[in-house]
């Protein structure tokens, strides 16, 4: 995936063009130069990185809408979108999927931050506790495939931050193929979360369990 830079160039326009360019750019809550950038980079066939992004996000949100349960909240960024999902547990708390791509590729090209709303601290104790074995179990796996060796994530009281890196094989960087690593990853960690949840009881089976489906779901999806 090439990298691209930006550079300030000096242009003579029509007073009439600017002011048609930007109502569409108030209308589309973009920027004058980047409306421009859309324009000149479908009129060249060129593909920007900001079309690279809502492909990406257009193709997550038509997998995930045909999942019910997850629910697409767009939000006024153009870098990101968030992806709600309910869990079966006591006042029935609802888990935030806050997914951000960035403009650039080097090394991360987006990260996702799974959020729950809620005061309670046995439930937020509980969501930690699952943030930090999901966090040890994918360095055990894939920790290898980062940089520096370790997977690029954090682990905060009820929140968990793990960003996305570029497929290793160059063919398997498209868009669409991106966007099914991204929204498969999301229902695979929202299913293991539930599984958790599930067997409160007694979690050494749960994490035995959750394991296991690790090492199935990586023998099958692309790794990001």
């Amino acid at each position: 995936m090439i990298q691209m830079g930006r550079s300030v160039y000096s242009l003579v326009l029509i007073d009439e063009i600017v002011e048609a360019v930007d109502k569409l750019a108030y209308e589309k809550n973009t920027s004058r130069s980047n409306l421009i950038n859309q324009i000149l980079a479908k009129y060249f066939c060129f593909n920007t990185p900001e079309m690279r992004m809502r492909e990406i996000f257009e193709n997550v949100e038509q997998s995930m809408c045909n999942i019910d349960c997850f629910q697409i909240q767009f939000q006024p960024s153009s870098t990101m979108i968030s992806i709600r999902s309910a869990l079966r547990y006591r006042y029935k708390p609802t888990i935030r999927y806050m997914l951000e791509l960035y403009r650039l590729c080097e090394p991360a090209m987006g990260e996702l931050r799974v959020t729950m709303r809620t005061q309670n601290s046995t439930l937020i104790d509980i969501l930690t506790s699952f943030f930090e074995f999901w966090s040890t179990l994918e360095n055990k796996y894939i920790g290898s495939l980062f940089p520096d060796g370790n997977v690029f994530c954090s682990v905060e009281p009820g929140k968990y931050l793990r960003q996305f890196i570029l497929p290793q094989n160059e063919n398997e960087q498209t868009n669409d193929i991106i966007a099914s690593a991204i929204s498969n990853y999301i229902y695979f960690i929202d299913s293991c979360l539930k599984l958790y949840f599930s067997k409160l009881d007694n979690l050494n089976e749960a994490a035995y369990f959750i394991e296991n489906k690790y090492c199935d779901y990586l023998k099958n999806n692309v790794i990001i």
